[in-house]
């Protein structure tokens, strides 16, 4: 099982289409200093960019399990942007923020197993005060 592909393409795809199906306007973040990334160097702030992907701002968007990548304009110059999926940290609607934010290298961690979450959360116990 070890050799699953990865989720955080297939789970960028998915907020991106509900944030675009929602008329909301779709954000990422991207660590620029992740190796492979291709952005306007320009606009990168503390080693990330924040970028505007919604269908009116940018052209030929591909999201896939490896690569998130397309061409938007900046300053009236058309750029091509290219990005491994693993240097995406977060992809969320502007309007009201909900989305997906992604740990560096992982991805989306699953919930504890039945047996892990009991030990980590303890129900809670009443004590009568007197």
């Amino acid at each position: 099982m070890d050799n699953l592909i990865p989720t955080r393409g297939y789970m960028t795809k998915a907020i991106y289409d509900w944030i675009e199906d929602n008329k909301l306007t779709p954000y990422i973040v991207v660590d620029a200093t992740y190796e492979g990334v291709v952005v306007p160097e320009e606009y990168v702030r503390d080693g990330r960019i924040i970028l505007n992907v919604s269908s009116t701002a940018i052209r030929n968007l591909k999201i896939d399990a490896e690569v998130l990548s397309f061409s938007a304009r900046f300053g009236g110059v058309a750029v091509d942007l290219w990005m491994p999926i693993g240097a995406l940290q977060a992809i969320y609607a502007r309007e009201n923020g909900k989305g997906l934010f992604f740990e560096r290298d992982g991805d989306i961690q699953p919930p504890p197993s039945g047996t892990e979450y009991k030990k980590k959360f303890k129900r809670p116990t009443l004590k009568v005060v007197k």
